[in-house]
């Protein structure tokens, strides 16, 4: 091994050393009496008031598919605008094509509702 790794490998030793030791005092010194209260799931400090079982409705994992999308399209575009110019014609009209699907995309999802929320 290189002399020059063997900073970043004591970096991760001592890091691994110090997150083991500390979840193993957690474990040794920390409470271990469960109570009804514990159990139950934290909601931002408001009493649950709803059975958990209740199931989540479709709307919210649709607008959570559109926004991982659009959020997708964001990482491809950073990179395509810092190379804009070096790119040139063919880098501008592979970029349009791309925005066209998915401003079809889009069109679809809004026809169909999907972005309605009643």
């Amino acid at each position: 091994m290189s002399v020059t790794y063997l900073p970043i490998l004591l970096l991760f030793l001592i890091t691994g050393a110090m997150a083991g030791g500390i979840l193993y005092l957690a474990r040794v010194i920390g409470p271990r009496n469960m109570t009804p209260a514990k159990a139950m799931p934290f909601e931002s400090g408001i009493p649950n008031i709803s059975p958990h079982d209740r199931p989540v409705p479709v709307r919210f994992y649709i607008i959570a598919m559109v926004f991982i999308i659009f959020d997708i399209e964001v990482v491809f575009l950073y990179p395509w605008a810092i190379l804009f110019r070096k790119l040139g014609l063919f880098g501008f009209m592979e970029m349009t094509v791309f925005l066209a699907i998915l401003a079809l995309g889009l069109a679809y999802a809004w026809k169909k509702g999907a972005l309605e929320w009643d």
